[in-house]
Parts: C-alpha cells; structure tokens; sequence
C-alpha cells in the first residue's frame, strides 16, 4: 500500500492533487488504524491516465465515468480499454476543433473582405 507521497511521486503530481482526484472518486484510500491514507498501485496509474485526460479536454467527472468500468484490480487489457476510449475522445475533439478552425478562418476571411453573409 502507497503513501500519499508515494502515489504523488508516481504519478508525477503533488500530493495536494492525491488528495484532490481522491475527492472526485477516481482513486480510493484505505486508512490505517492511525488514519492516514494508503492507495494501492493502480492509484498512480488512474492519475496519470485522468492528467492525460483533462489535457485533451475531459472533465474530472467525465474520467469518472471512464474509470467506473475498471475493475478494482484492472489487468493490460483494461488499461488498453481506457486508453482507446481516452484516444477516441481525443480524436472526435480535435475533429471538431478543426472544423472550428475552419469556420473562423471562413468568417475571418469573410469579415476583412467585407463579405458578411
């Protein structure tokens, strides 16, 4: 069982972020008799995967969602799962962001050629 600190160095975090994705339920805590936190290994794994996640975009409880499928103790292959998922996720949002991208290149193009329509 991980420390706070220890799944805050795995995950490349600081140990107030542990303790944040553990209020939003994406990782758990067991405590000790002394009421101090301990994770499991798979605690810095769902941070990096969430961190990854936000970056393109997903929201913390959207992640939540995502990790609701995993099994406590997820094997390669559920990892692979959540990583297609956050890849397709990924992808749809730059699709659109492209499209975005488009558009305001047209209305651009349209508002300094002073064709509005």
């Amino acid at each position: 069982m991980l420390t706070v600190k220890d799944v805050a160095h795995a995950s490349h975090v600081a140990p107030s972020a542990v303790r944040f994705y553990e209020e939003q339920g994406l990782i758990q805590a067991r405590r000790t008799t002394g009421n101090q936190r301990r994770f499991d290994e798979n605690a810095a794994c769902r941070i990096r995967f969430a961190r990854l996640a936000q970056r393109v975009g997903l929201t913390v409880r959207e992640i939540a969602d995502i990790f609701q499928a995993l099994p406590e103790k997820p094997s390669a292959q559920d990892w692979a799962r959540v990583a297609d998922s956050l890849v397709a996720e990924a992808e749809a949002r730059v699709a659109d962001l492209r499209r975005d991208l488009d558009a305001l290149q047209t209305v651009t193009t349209r508002c300094t050629t002073g064709i509005v329509r």
